[in-house]
């Protein structure tokens, strides 16, 4: 008797968990909730951030503010909401970074794909080749053309070693079957400043990070980086139009925790697809060069699960290490 009855109280104190939890997620949000970004306030990560967190205290009448944890290339981030607890009031703003990091780094305390439960894609965006407009090559296909016959002659910047400015440019070096030397900088304005200088002959940017330039003549730009041209530059030629499957695009997402319950990934959806689907946000990303990506869960975690191993066979294969 006193068995059955212990089982009896176990099985309604199960019940009244689970109903509590039930309620709980279905009156989210009750109070603030953070999204954390992996690298610092200003940057083009921080700004989507605030504009989604900005239309989700609008939508759903509590503030979501915006908790940036730059280092480690976003993954001090990433673990960060690995490890807060799974109720829906910790999420993350990810970077096409978690796709590369999880082949960079040899020894992560999570791994993003089992850890992290995607809720929406949220911009899509390119990156861009730039070379100085007194360089010989005006075009993609003279570059490759001069290049080859110049091995070892050209130098081409990046963001730093490892990161995706520097595999997007390996992945085009290795398709284009090219002989070019690269050059890693501490960030974008340092290598945009040197081939400004004529220092390095290329350098791939993000569109945010060149528009002036571009813009005012002071670069030529022979390419973007994603599948399409870019509706900021459509003037600029994509890279698939040259490198048929050339492909090195620039996503962003939030995620929450595994265990987060899926009404509140539901209602967190929603709310998103919703602000994504609105003209003004989307003239908001396209002014920074990206495109509004609005998904469900599982579309996002397609995206994850495929550009993952894409950059894992594209940094193996250049023996890529993070420094």
């Amino acid at each position: 008797m006193h068995r059955r009855g212990f089982l009896h109280l176990a099985a309604g104190a199960l019940v009244a968990s689970t109903f509590a939890h039930g309620a709980a997620a279905l009156d989210y949000p009750t109070h603030p909730a953070r999204i954390v970004v992996g690298f610092a306030a200003g940057s083009g990560l921080d700004i989507y951030a605030r504009l989604i967190g900005q239309w989700l205290s609008d939508r759903l009448g509590q503030t979501f503010v915006i908790d940036n944890r730059p280092g480690a290339g976003g993954n001090v981030s990433t673990e960060a909401v690995v490890n807060a607890p799974a109720d829906g009031y910790t999420l993350l703003m990810a970077s096409t970074a978690v796709f590369t990091n999880a082949t960079l780094y040899d020894n992560l305390g999570f791994n993003f794909i089992r850890d992290i439960a995607p809720v929406s894609s949220v911009t899509r965006g390119a990156f861009v080749l730039v070379v100085s407009p007194t360089f010989q090559a005006k075009s993609v296909p003279e570059f490759i053309a001069y290049a080859k016959a110049n091995p070892g002659k050209i130098s081409w910047g990046s963001a730093g070693t490892g990161t995706v400015t520097h595999v997007a440019g390996e992945l085009f070096r290795s398709m284009a079957g090219i002989d070019i030397v690269h050059v890693p900088y501490r960030g974008e304005p340092q290598a945009l400043t040197d081939v400004l200088a004529g220092q390095i002959q290329l350098n791939v940017s993000t569109l945010a990070g060149a528009s002036e330039f571009i813009k005012t003549g002071k670069l030529r730009a022979l390419a973007v980086t994603t599948p399409q041209r870019s509706d900021m530059f459509p003037e600029i030629p994509a890279m698939g139009e040259f490198l048929k499957g050339y492909d090195a695009s620039l996503w962003n997402g939030i995620g929450v925790p595994r265990a987060t319950p899926p009404e509140i990934i539901t209602t967190l959806n929603k709310a998103i697809v919703a602000g994504l689907s609105d003209p003004k946000i989307k003239a908001q990303f396209a002014a920074l060069g990206s495109m509004a990506t609005p998904s469900t869960p599982e579309e996002y975690a397609k995206v994850i699960a495929t550009e993952t191993e894409k950059w894992a066979k594209v940094i193996r294969a250049a023996g890529i290490k993070a420094q």
